[in-house]
C-alpha cells in the first residue's frame, strides 16, 4: 500500500477506530454512572437482566404479600383489643355476680346490682360487635374463616373466626341469690365460668395468630432485604471504579481527537512535493 498517498490515510484509520472504541466505552461508563447500574437493561447483560428481573418480581410479590399481612395483623389487634377488654369487664361481672349471690342483701341493692350486671353484659355485647377493620372481624355470630397470602408464590395462611355467641353471657342478670350462686359455679354456654373459659381459648388463639404474622412479616422482611442484596451483587455499578474509568476514558478521548487531528494533517505535507 502506498504510504504517501491522499486517497487513503491509514493513521488517520487507526486514530478514528481507536477514537470510535474509547467513545464507545465512554458512553458505556456514562451509562453507568447516570443509572446507577452495571446491567441496566438487556443490552447490557441479557442473561443477568433477566435474573434481576426475576428477582424484582419476588420483591414486588413479598412486599404485596406484607401489606396484607399488615391488614390481617390489624383485623387480629384489634380482635385482641376487644377480646382483652371482655375479659376486663368479666372480672367485674364477677364482682357483680358474687354480690348478687348473697342472699342477705336488700331487695334495692338488689336492683342496682341487677342493673349495674346489666350495663356491663352490654358492654361485652358492644365490644365484640364493634371489632372490626376494614369491615373485617374475627368474632362473628356463625363460624367463618380468613385466609390471606402469606409470601411471594400465594402461599395462604387461614385464620379460624370466633363464634361471638360463645362469649356472650347471659343478658338477663340472675334474680336470686341461689341463680347468681348458679351462674358462677356453671359451666354453661352462658354461665361466667364456660364464658370466660371461651375468652381464654379465643384470647390464646388469637394471640398465637399474632405471633405467627408477626414471623411471616419479620421472615418476608428479611427476605426482601437478602434478595436486594443479592440483587445490588448482580446488577449495580461500582460507582467509584467507574468515576476513576471515565477520567481515564475522558482523556484518552482528548487524546485520540488530537491524534485523528495530526492524521488528517499528513497528506498537507505531499503539497510541498509539488513546490
Amino acid at each position: 500500500m502506498a504510504m504517501n498517498s491522499v486517497n487513503t490515510n491509514v493513521g488517520a484509520m487507526v486514530a478514528l477506530q481507536s477514537l470510535n472504541r474509547t467513545t464507545d466505552q465512554l458512553d458505556t461508563t456514562q451509562k453507568r454512572v447516570s443509572t446507577g447500574f452495571r446491567v441496566a437493561d438487556a443490552r447490557d447483560d441479557g442473561a443477568a437482566f433477566a435474573v434481576a428481573q426475576r428477582v424484582r418480581a419476588d420483591v414486588s410479590g413479598l412486599t404485596s404479600a406484607q401489606e396484607q399481612l399488615g391488614g390481617v395483623k390489624g383485623i387480629l389487634d384489634v380482635t385482641l383489643a376487644s377480646l382483652t377488654k371482655v375479659s376486663d369487664t368479666m372480672k367485674d361481672i364477677k364482682g357483680v355476680l358474687v354480690k348478687l349471690a348473697d342472699g342477705n342483701i336488700d331487695a334495692a341493692s338488689r336492683t342496682q346490682y341487677e342493673a349495674q350486671y346489666v350495663k356491663l353484659q352490654e358492654a361485652v355485647t358492644s365490644y365484640i360487635s364493634d371489632a372490626t377493620y376494614n369491615g373485617n372481624t374475627l368474632l362473628t355470630t356463625a363460624a367463618a374463616t380468613l385466609t390471606t397470602v402469606r409470601n411471594e408464590t400465594g402461599g395462604n395462611y387461614s385464620i379460624g373466626a370466633v363464634v361471638a355467641t360463645g362469649i356472650t353471657i347471659a343478658a338477663s342478670a340472675p334474680t336470686s341469690a341461689a341463680a347468681a350462686s348458679n351462674m358462677l359455679s356453671g359451666t354453661g354456654s352462658t354461665d361466667f365460668n364456660g364464658v370466660m373459659g371461651a375468652i381464654n381459648t379465643a384470647l390464646n388463639t388469637m394471640g398465637n395468630h399474632s405471633k405467627t404474622i408477626d414471623r411471616f412479616r419479620e421472615y418476608n422482611k428479611d427476605k426482601i432485604d437478602a434478595l436486594e442484596s443479592g440483587l445490588g451483587a448482580l446488577v449495580d455499578a461500582d460507582l467509584a471504579k467507574e468515576s476513576a474509568k471515565m477520567q481515564s476514558l475522558q482523556v484518552r478521548q482528548q487524546l485520540g481527537t488530537q491524534a485523528l487531528g495530526m492524521a488528517n494533517q499528513a497528506p498537507q505535507a505531499l503539497l510541498g512535493l509539488f513546490r
